[in-house]
């Protein structure tokens, strides 16, 4: 008997499940335990809400918004040389019949017309707007407030240029414009990128991102 029992051998028994064959508690920090589970998924929840603000990534926010604005000043006042070289004291070109025209007008107002007679103010605000884009800037890490803010600037660069530059005088230059819609004020491409950079920022603020990246659940 102990002769058979030397030559089939005896079964191995797993040391992992110890002596009474109960499977081994699994060690670690705690991932098979609720309170393990809540801290794995409050710490993907942290991962997916995290920002990153490192200065590589700030800094191709900024080169962003400053070629939005610069692409969006350049159209701007190359179409207005143009418009005042080609078109000026000229007949209203036809674009899609009567819909859509294009007819240079000196404005001395704000945008679509608005304002003639507050021309300095709209400069000052014009300005402005310019200063608290470069001071939003230093904290700039989304990318749709680069775009949105970059057509801003272009925008307000291309008007108050013309403020600056055109006659009357400095500060009370008027505004070229040339797009004119049916029933509607005439206008130009640096309000357009005006309005478009503006519906964009109430768009972002409505969905509840900041400048920053922060997205605001509530």
């Amino acid at each position: 008997m102990a002769e058979a029992e030397r030559i089939i051998g005896t079964p191995d028994i797993p040391e992992a499940e110890g002596h009474d064959g109960a499977e081994p508690e699994r060690s670690g920090d705690g991932a098979g335990s609720p309170d393990g589970q809540a801290a794995d998924t409050a710490a993907a929840e942290d991962g997916e809400a995290a920002v990153d603000r490192s200065p590589a990534r700030r800094r191709r926010r900024i080169i962003l918004l400053f070629c939005v604005a610069v692409l969006a000043y350049l159209l701007d006042l190359s179409s207005k040389m143009l418009v005042v070289a080609k078109l000026e004291h000229q007949e209203p070109i036809e674009i899609f019949g009567s819909w859509l025209r294009l007819d240079a007008i000196r404005n001395a107002g704000a945008a679509f017309g608005l304002g003639e007679a507050f021309t300095i103010i709209f400069t000052i605000i014009a300005a402005t707007v310019i200063v608290v884009i470069a001071r939003l800037a230093r904290k700039l890490y989304s990318l749709p407030w680069a775009i949105a803010l970059g057509l801003l600037l272009g925008g307000a660069l291309g008007n108050l240029t013309d403020r600056i530059f055109r006659a009357p005088g400095v500060f009370e230059g008027a505004v070229v414009d040339f797009i004119a819609p049916a029933h509607f004020a005439v206008f130009n491409l640096a309000d357009s990128a005006i309005v478009c950079g503006g519906i964009l920022i109430v768009i972002l603020s409505f969905k509840g991102l900041d400048p920053d990246g922060t997205v605001h659940k509530d």
